[in-house]
């Protein structure tokens, strides 16, 4: 990935108590809390946020995911396609954003969405 055409835009660890990991997170460690759902919540770090998710048979709790953004995804999917990166998810439109998931080459899932 070029740096000036990706950039970390959030972390994200699959909990199995969405309760539980924000209160850690807002109350013992502080974090300012941006949204919260039962399968999704943000925290307000900076230019790369903090996301919790719910976890799954998928994406056990403790896991991690980065997730990067990008100016145009269709041109970046393009690119790393075409230096063999493998996509476990092409471009898709979900839940008003156009986002894609990759592997590294340790095999670790990547998302990348289009800014």
């Amino acid at each position: 990935m070029q740096a000036e055409s990706a950039h970390l835009k959030y972390a994200i660890q699959f909990v199995d108590d969405m309760e539980r990991a924000v209160a850690f997170y807002q109350d013992v460690l502080g974090l300012p809390l941006k949204l919260q759902s039962p399968y999704w919540s943000e925290f307000a770090t900076g230019p790369t946020g903090l996301a919790l998710h719910q976890s799954s048979p998928a994406n056990p709790a403790g896991k991690v995911q980065l997730g990067f953004s990008v100016p145009d995804l269709a041109a970046f999917h393009e690119r790393l396609s075409t230096a063999g990166v493998v996509f476990t998810q092409a471009p898709t439109r979900q839940e008003g954003s156009l986002l894609a998931r990759f592997l590294d080459p340790q095999g670790c899932e990547i998302s990348v969405s289009e800014a």
